[in-house]
């Protein structure tokens, strides 16, 4: 039950913690609908700051509507990509590669034209007569291959596993760490140009351009495996050729691939499945050129000289669309030029598999600080906490991409920690309304309006407990009993009677912003000081009582034509330390005050009845107020519990102001000679001028006189001071 209780104290900090867990658990599993949203996000960010390169290494030469035009219909004899290839070495182009597939046979071969005529023509030819006056298109784009240094197109197809064993690639792929973790991206076959060109070529690639899930291509993957060989992409093949490397490296671990080198010159950081992600660039056409302009010799020689040409299609019909996070419709040549401009500039982003825990992790630590603020802390605090917590980390995501080509991923912390603390804040804002609903509960009615906004606006003046310096009033109805009696079986007359009454005393302590702690029977318990602040406390409580006996005078008057006798009340007053707070059990509990000087306070107003007062005051708020109220000594008595006596106090009203200065202090000398005796024991002086004194002071106080006669007449009997003082003296 206790554990219980405790995890019910702290459910604003669990529930959202469990939240967080299980939120957790999805972005392990990573499913599409994050992983896109993800995605996205990191497109932002590329679309915000684009890879910016002042020298670039790549051009690309287009097969457009310019060249179909001139050139003729596609495709074109490979007598023209002879062509191609030569115009290109002779400009000083270090690398060609082709986006374009040589699968078939060239269809302007001498067998490609005896067959087309033999089959659609008037008579047959043979193909050893066209062969001597027309030039195998195939040997001589062949012969041009092995001049120059050519990478050659090949698409991967059938994503799975298969025994093939491709020939001709020429660069070797050596693994380090442990290869049975890597995971490339795998397929049974693949589409090839013809054997004849992949063997004179000086490297061969996959122009693969994998989609992801929402369709965008992001990342390539620098190896792949059809069927047992690994093949790499195009643009890194082409970039081995250019910087003279003879093969790769494959780097792993235990949680897959890591990078691919490309010895001695580049080294890559990869995802686990080898691919890299490209830093993308605004889409322009700066470094594009058409091929028929390369063939008339209009390209300037700065798009060639010392690049890597990549050619491929642009053209109507011939356009190869894919969807990047630059634009929509993104040509594949530029997708292979983007990858090797990333590739050589060293900008890929960055996203490591550890990245993933990590951005949980973050998660896990801003809610944690967020969660102690929201219990320890105001709300402004928290809240304060929650807005920069949230616009820090997308902007902290996005400076690590801008500055560092990091991409740690904003978007689940930011959804994990935004719904965690709105659990948490709604939780909270139960709890908080819960208690102030319990606190308006507990204190309407104990309270005066504006006391009990101010208490549910400042939950901790009741909830935190504290020793606080207060003025404590007690109040008892006289002959409670007896009136009770009176009314016999009219149970509901004497309710009626005792809630008027109730109403009656309470309201005066509610206007003089006091708290009325509790009803005992026909008794109250009322405070100042606490749990607001009242800097004259003493001051209000005295005032506060004379205006209950002021208003219990209007409701004897207002019920002189019932029958009943006057009622009369007893007032009990002290001031000091006492502890405050919500007290009781866990099941029932209330704001209380416990302490000596509460307990002072009810003994001193049970007194009121021993001396025929309706006001006694104890000594530490008569010190306090001496000079505002007109105060009488009435005794010296003993508590107990204490060594020592202490003073208890009668207070004098001149609620007409006809009482004058001089009448009340030669009376009080009186008076107080009478106590001097009474101390003494003196009682048949005591007697004597307690006599004289029941006409001063108004009369108000007559029945007291009557009273330290009666105790003074009963002290000549006793004869014994060790009598007197442990009696009638003690309470």
């Amino acid at each position: 039950m206790f554990i219980i209780r405790k995890l019910a104290e702290y459910k604003v900090a669990i529930v959202p913690l469990i939240i967080l867990l299980a939120l957790s658990t999805i972005r392990v599993n990573d499913p599409a609908l994050l992983s896109s949203f993800r995605n996205q996000v990191f497109d932002a960010y590329q679309l915000a700051v684009p890879r910016k390169t002042e020298n670039k290494f790549v051009s690309v030469g287009t097969i457009d509507e310019k060249s179909l035009k001139e050139l003729g219909q596609w495709p074109w004899p490979r007598i023209t990509f002879s062509k191609v290839i030569s115009k290109l070495r002779e400009k000083g182009a270090i690398v060609v590669a082709f986006d374009v597939l040589f699968a078939e046979q060239d269809r302007f071969s001498p067998n490609n034209v005896a067959n087309y005529n033999t089959r659609y023509g008037q008579q047959k030819i043979d193909p050893a007569i066209l062969s001597k006056q027309f030039p195998d298109g195939d040997e001589i784009f062949a012969k041009e291959l092995a001049a120059s240094r050519v990478v050659m197109a090949l698409a991967p197809v059938k994503p799975g596993v298969s025994d093939l064993n491709l020939t001709g690639m020429r660069a070797p792929v050596l693994i380090k760490g442990d290869g049975t973790k890597m995971r490339l991206p795998l397929y049974q076959d693949a589409i090839k140009s013809l054997p004849q060109f992949n063997k004179a070529a000086a490297g061969i690639g996959s122009i693969s351009l994998e989609r992801e899930a929402d369709g965008v291509v992001r990342r390539l993957p620098l190896l792949s495996k059809v069927g047992k060989t690994f093949v790499p992409a195009l643009g890194l093949e082409a970039l081995r050729l250019a910087a003279g490397g003879r093969g790769y490296f494959l780097l792993g671990d235990q949680s897959g691939v890591t990078g691919v080198t490309i010895p001695p010159r580049f080294a890559f950081e990869t995802d686990s499945g080898a691919a890299l992600r490209i830093r993308w660039e605004r889409f322009n056409t700066d470094t594009y050129f058409s091929i028929a302009d390369l063939l008339n010799d209009k390209v300037p020689d700065q798009l060639i000289k010392n690049k890597i040409v990549i050619i491929g299609a642009n053209a109507t019909g011939l356009y190869d669309f894919k969807k990047t996070p630059i634009q929509a419709n993104t040509p594949g040549v530029e997708i292979h030029r983007q990858f090797i401009e990333t590739l050589i500039s060293g900008s890929a982003p960055l996203r490591q598999a550890y990245f993933m825990p990590l951005e949980i992790f973050i998660a896990l630590v801003l809610l944690a600080i967020n969660l102690f603020l929201a219990i320890k802390t105001k709300p402004y605090l928290w809240l304060s906490g929650f807005i920069i917590f949230v616009v820090a980390l997308p902007l902290s995501s996005f400076f690590s991409f801008k500055n560092y080509n990091v991409l740690l991923d904003p978007s689940f912390p930011t959804f994990a920690f935004i719904l965690s603390m709105t659990a948490a804040f709604l939780l909270k804002f139960r709890d908080e309304y819960k208690e102030k609903m319990e606190i308006k509960a507990e204190f309407d009615g104990y309270a005066s309006p504006a006391i009990v906004k101010m208490l549910t606006k400042n939950r901790s003046l009741v909830k935190q407990g504290v020793q606080k310096d207060v003025t404590i009033v007690f109040s008892d109805l006289r002959g409670f009993t007896s009136l009770g009696e009176s009314f016999g079986a009219d149970v509901d007359g004497f309710s009626k009677l005792m809630n008027r009454y109730m109403d009656c005393i309470s309201q005066p302590i509610l206007n003089s912003k006091g708290i009325l702690i509790k009803y005992i029977g026909d008794a109250t318990m009322s405070i100042h000081n606490a749990p607001i602040d009242d800097d004259d406390h003493a001051e209000t409580a005295i005032l506060t009582a004379l205006l209950m006996i002021q208003a219990l005078r209007e409701f004897n008057i207002e019920n002189s034509g019932t029958g009943l006798s006057s009622l009369e009340l007893g007032l009990g007053i002290n001031s000091g330390p006492a502890f405050l707070g919500e007290m009781g059990s866990s099941l029932r509990h209330s704001y209380d005050a416990i302490g000596d000087t509460i307990s002072t306070a009810a003994r001193i107003e049970a007194q009121c009845k021993e001396y025929s007062l309706r006001l006694l005051i104890g000594e530490e708020t008569y010190q306090r107020t001496k000079d505002k109220f007109l105060y009488l000594t009435i005794d010296r008595i003993f508590v107990r519990g204490k060594e020592d006596k202490i003073n208890i106090y009668t207070i004098i009203e001149d609620n007409d102001g006809l009482l004058s200065e001089s009448e009340f202090l030669a009376d009080k000398k009186l008076h107080d000679e009478m106590m001097d005796l009474y101390e003494k024991e003196d009682f048949a002086g005591t007697i004597s001028l307690c006599e004289s004194l029941k006409s001063r002071f108004r009369g108000q106080i007559e029945p007291y006189y009557g009273k330290i006669i009666a105790s003074c007449r009963e002290g000549i009997k006793l004869n014994s001071s060790n009598k007197w003082n442990e009696g009638i003296h003690s309470i």
